[in-house]
């Protein structure tokens, strides 16, 4: 062991803990059983065997109220793999689940056996016949797919507001739609063909002409069966009528009868079972959609009403006008979202009758813009709308902005309210539809059983289309509070259908949750083909049982998940998932959601339990190590939980109090470590001219292997060399700016021969060049944006750093009168933003008159209208770093980008290169996990240049694509080089 290895007991929780009645048994604490484990290992390979009882757990949680612990997780790469874990789960009568997303919202995406993670090896975008379809792998999220769609003006129809994380296949399965799609553009309707692998192992291509002949000859007794049940519903006009009118609003609850309507094979009927089937028929290995056109001519309104009922009767009106979207918000929606970034702060004390309508139309083209505009204000004139709070217009606008913070508080309904939810509550969320013109009613009798059953719950919904949804907060772990919410749900659902003939579920599928509730709105007659049609297509019930169909009446409330107290930072997540795209590691070792979910199950666990144990010794590496601190996942939650920053504090309790003070004695004298730094580059560099790459790598490797990996950085080739001891001369006399180059820059020398000029001489020419002068003060060396320590977790340290650098920075800019100009983004982000908390009270006045400016803003909005273009290169793809989606910079790179080269590309998949400062060197393996996907894309085709504005960054998307990556500022000089 190394000898500064950190103790896992580091991480223990620290509180008195009484052990929950769901905790993991202590039987699990070694994980998967033999020999489950040994067989599937054999079967698959190791490396597609997750067995530890942190991999369990992590995965034991989704975005809904339950939690079921898998025996084991599986992570197929094929469909041979899918195969073979079907074939296994028949010959030892287990079962098998498929999990992809995991945001679905009742439990579908968990199993207490086999559980198949079908989001990692099953990613993908074929854009086919000019973007009018699109063939996609199950695990790609509908963000991406549509980000590829958005080139060809198409897009995918359905949206739900999960569309960040969700995946397609998570999208069929549960025939999803969202805020636009209603019943005739979701995933049924939209789907051309399908490829799917049924419970026995056999795979059909519905877009195959010999499919049907295939697959009679491959499964007779199927096919009898599914046409007998078509014979049989047909027969019965009753039945057929029933089923027709059961469509007309929104439904998922139960299978599509109407697939034995609409087609005429199996196949075909096939097809439309295997929508909204939510793994119970079989696995959807890949989609073929009929996209939309994406009309980009956009206004929307957010619309205030003195009530609920108010809100719903207006609905008709704009849906006649045609607006594409007409979605609800109640006021304790609307209150909760100001947790929401974005959201204005006077929403907090709207009235909570207040509710609000977001309406919005689109167009192809200037002329049906204005004609539904001026529709659209004609029912607004009839409208009695409120305005109880400042920020509050009730008018139409274009502008892009404002309509995507409008959506972004709609799409975090879940999230938002969830967040604000009492802490310790589990949270349940529940959709369902009503005909569109008795929504006022349903609004009226929802709230009024929820007040009668005690809870204050929030509601919203796609209004246009009679979907509502709602959230009911309660304690799992209190018995009188489950027994609330079960008389809550027996009432809500015969509320449903005895009132309103009602679908139980919409758009979030049956799940565990209404289940039992299946033949409350079907009837016996309906839900027994159901059962018999699962009967002919998984007849040994090896896919996903009580998921759909469960006789147990009392089976919603098996499983319910309580919620521990954890890190505050963290305690308000619903584990909704949305983070886990955006997360560097998320291929690797664990998620946002996931380090969240195994510290919730320590929490479960009395103190010193085996299952605590295991979690805590797999906890250091899996969590804490390998999370890059890039805090990407505070952007992609709704209401801004930043793991980062709990791992931050994680890695600060595991820091030895002589560690600290080496860390503070580093900051105090940076000069001198500074210096030495370069030094050492400068001699490995001259190392790896006589010797090669090796003779590094063997030394760095044996000091990682005596002191600690996460302590130690390992030597990579893609290492530039050493800076120039001294930066370019500049003069204080008539600068527009400080220029304040980054110590990364200062260590580390360019990314081309020495000949060419460096980010500092680059940025002094260009800045000169446009008439705006820079003065670079002498003494900047030994200072820092403190990210060195931020990132670690050593408080003492940052906070030396921190103080320093503001002190210097407010002396060199007098007092505030210049800006700062930083060449690094996440060093700008650092002396902007991360260093106040550890700033002094007077610093932090001092921080207050600062004006902290990224050189990529610099130049965009300062630099490029005075300056001239001499030379343009051919074609650049960027890389947009995670400081400079912090910041919101992203743009000003692309403009940039767009001055020097002919066409600028971004790639689809570009995200968090996670070598984060110097973790690419610490743990290498995490880099190439999180840029995996960015540099296939990256390297499908050849570009002139390769531009970034992050030296470490540069580093690591050098490595990852074998290109070698620069500042956009130095392609700006260049390319206005006289």
């Amino acid at each position: 062991m190394p000898l500064l290895e950190p103790k896992p007991e580091a991480l223990r929780p620290g509180t008195a803990r009484t052990p929950s009645h769901d905790r993991v048994p202590d039987r699990m604490a070694h994980g998967t059983p033999e020999p489950l484990r040994s067989e599937l290992v054999a079967l698959l390979g190791a490396d597609r065997v997750l067995w530890k009882i942190s991999d369990l757990v992590r995965y034991a949680s989704d975005a809904s109220p339950y939690r079921f612990l898998p025996e084991v997780v599986v992570v197929p790469e094929d469909i041979d793999d899918i195969s073979a874990i079907l074939s296994y789960a028949h010959g030892k009568g287990r079962e098998v689940v498929f999990r992809a997303a995991g945001t679905s919202l009742n439990g579908q995406a968990q199993g207490e056996d086999i559980l198949v993670d079908v989001r990692r090896h099953w990613t993908g975008i074929e854009v086919l016949d000019g973007g009018a379809r699109a063939r996609i792998g199950p695990g790609t999220t509908v963000m991406r797919a549509n980000a590829a769609l958005a080139r060809h003006g198409r897009l995918l129809s359905p949206d739900p507001a999960s569309a960040i994380a969700c995946t397609v296949g998570g999208v069929v399965a549960n025939n999803a739609s969202g805020m636009t799609a209603g019943t005739t553009r979701n995933a049924y309707r939209t789907l051309a063909s399908l490829t799917f692998v049924l419970p026995s192992g056999t795979v059909v291509d519905t877009a195959d002409p010999a499919a049907d002949e295939l697959l009679a000859h491959a499964e007779p007794r199927l096919c009898e069966g599914l046409l007998a049940l078509r014979a049989e519903i047909e027969a019965d006009p009753g039945l057929t009528a029933r089923v027709r009118a059961k469509y007309e609003i929104k439904n998922t609850n139960g299978y599509r009868l109407d697939a034995f309507l609409d087609g005429s094979t199996p196949v075909e009927i096939l097809r439309g079972l295997m929508v909204g089937s939510e793994g119970t028929f079989g696995f959807i290995s890949e989609v073929v959609f009929d996209t939309l056109p994406l009309d980009r001519r956009v206004s929307s309104a957010l619309l205030f009403f003195p009530s609920l009922s108010a809100a719903a009767a207006a609905v008709p009106r704009f849906t006649e006008a045609g607006a594409i979207a007409v979605e609800l918000m109640d006021g304790n929606t609307l209150r909760a979202s100001v947790s929401v970034q974005g959201v204005p702060a006077d929403w907090a004390t709207l009235p909570k009758e207040t509710t609000a309508l977001l309406v919005e139309f689109r167009a192809p083209d200037e002329a049906g813009q204005e004609a539904y505009e001026r529709a659209a204000d004609e029912v607004v004139a009839g409208l009695e709308l409120v305005a109880p709070a400042l920020s509050i217009t009730n008018e139409f606008t274009r502008d892009a902005a404002t309509v995507s913070g409008y959506w972004k508080a709609r799409k975090a309904f879940v999230t938002a309210v969830g967040g604000s939810r009492p802490a310790g509550t589990t949270l349940i969320t529940e959709d369902f539809a009503v005909p569109p013109a008795r929504l006022a009613e349903a609004c009226r009798a929802l709230l009024e059983l929820q007040a009668e059953h005690g809870f204050d719950a929030a509601v919203a919904g796609h209004a246009a289309h009679g979907n509502l949804h709602f959230l009911l907060a309660f304690d799992a772990a209190k018995s009188s509070d489950v027994d609330r919410y079960a008389a809550f749900m027996d009432a809500f659902c015969r509320l449903v259908v005895d009132r309103f003939d009602g679908s139980l579920k919409a758009e979030h599928a049956t799940g565990r949750n209404i289940a039992p509730f299946l033949e409350l709105e079907w009837g016996p007659k309906a839900t027994e083909l159901m059962w018999r049609t699962k009967q002919v297509i998984d007849p040994d019930g090896v896919l996903a049982p009580r998921i759909v169909l469960d006789r147990d009446p009392k089976a919603h409330l098996r499983g319910l998940k309580t919620i521990p107290k954890v890190e505050a930072v963290a305690d308000p997540c619903i584990e909704c998932g949305f983070c886990e795209p955006t997360c560097p590691s998320e291929d690797l070792t664990t998620t946002p959601r996931q380090r969240i979910v195994l510290r919730r199950e320590m929490m479960r666990q009395s103190d010193g339990a085996p299952v605590e144990a295991g979690l805590l010794d797999a906890y250091g590496y899996d969590a804490v190590d390998t999370c890059a601190g890039d805090s990407t996942c505070k952007l992609a939650c709704p209401v801004g939980i930043d793991t980062g920053a709990m791992m931050q504090g994680f890695r600060r309790r595991r820091h030895s109090p002589r560690e600290e003070r080496i860390a503070a004695l580093t900051a105090k004298n940076f000069k001198a470590v500074e210096a030495g730094a370069r030094l050492a580059v400068a001699a490995a560099d001259r190392i790896r001219d006589r010797a090669g790459d090796r003779l590094l790598e063997s030394v760095t490797g044996l000091a990682r292997k005596a002191v600690r990996p996460d302590l130690v950085p390992e030597w990579l080739p893609e290492i530039p060399g050493a800076a120039a001891r001294k930066l370019p001369r500049t003069s204080r006399p008539g600068a527009h700016a400080v220029y304040y180059p980054a110590c990364v820059n200062r260590i580390f020398g360019g990314p081309g021969p020495r000949r060419e000029p460096s980010l500092a001489e680059a940025v002094v020419a260009v800045s000169a060049r446009a008439g705006k002068p820079v003065w670079i003060p002498d003494d900047v060396a030994g200072t820092c944006c403190a990210t060195i320590w931020h990132s670690k977790g050593y408080d003492e340290g940052n906070t030396v750093m921190a103080n320093r650098m503001v002190e210097a920075a407010w002396g060199w800019t007098a007092g505030g009168r210049l800006p700062l100009v930083v060449d690094a983004s996440s060093c700008t982000l650092g002396i902007a933003h991360e260093v106040v908390p550890y700033l002094t009270e007077d610093n932090q006045e001092l921080h207050r008159e600062l004006t902290v400016v990224d050189s990529l803003v610099w130049a965009a909005d300062e630099l490029l209208p005075e300056l001239t273009v001499v030379r343009r290169t051919g074609s650049a793809v960027l890389h947009p770093t995670c400081s400079m989606e912090h910041l919101g910079d992203v743009g000003h790179l692309r403009r940039v980008a767009e001055a020097c080269a002919d066409e600028v590309v971004v790639p689809d998949d570009a995200g968090c290169c996670a070598f984060a400062g110097d973790r690419g060197m610490l743990h290498k393996e995490l880099t190439a996990s999180a840029t995996a996907k960015e540099a296939a894309e990256v390297n499908r085709r050849a570009y002139d240049v390769y531009l970034s504005a992050n030296r470490m960054c540069e580093i690591g998307m050098d490595r990852a694509t074998g290109h070698r990556y620069r500042s956009v500022l130095m392609e700006l000089e260049r390319a206005t080089r006289p």
